[in-house]
């Protein structure tokens, strides 16, 4: 059994079967224009699959010119979930990259210093902003890849965490 959650709402669906029990998904064919008809409850609908996030599990859908995010949990989802283990598959961080050109001119943080979650570690000029990019859970840093007035380009790796 999997859970899709859209907004407040949850919906548990077994595949080849119904939808809390009540609406029936009878079929779903993909069309040349890569959309996808759902047939769902005898009615037939057109729909749109606008991203997918693997990682998170979230699809976003548009159906009838709105679009729908779809929190997916799969069965283990559902079982870690229940035993207390909600973030068991979460990913470690292992370093902190630059998401676009820039030019550092601040870093607040130096090596061996315990950081946690959304404490600041360097302040990123691009495009005339300042960008305050801050730690994403509790780390430790291990190296700091760059210096202040440095230039970066995207991608380049500035903090790595241990």
């Amino acid at each position: 059994m999997y859970t899709a959650t859209i907004k407040d709402d949850k919906f548990e669906i077994e595949l080849g079967s119904s939808i809390n029990e009540k609406e029936l998904i009878s079929s779903i064919q993909r069309t040349a224009d890569g959309a996808y008809l759902l047939t769902y409850n005898g009615k037939k609908t057109i729909v749109d699959l606008v991203r997918i996030d693997k990682e998170n599990k979230i699809v976003v859908l548009r159906i009838g010119g709105l679009k729908y995010q779809v929190q997916i949990k799969e069965p283990i989802d559902l079982l870690l979930e229940k035993l207390g283990m909600k973030n068991v598959g979460a990913k470690k961080l292992n370093n902190l990259k630059a998401p676009m050109p820039g030019l550092i001119t601040k870093i607040l943080v130096k090596e061996g210093d315990e950081v946690k979650q959304g404490e600041p570690l360097l302040v990123l000029e691009a495009m005339k902003m300042e960008n305050v990019f801050k730690a994403a859970g509790d780390v430790k840093i291990k190296s700091i890849k760059i210096n202040e007035k440095q230039a970066v380009e995207k991608g380049a790796e500035l903090i790595s965490f241990e």
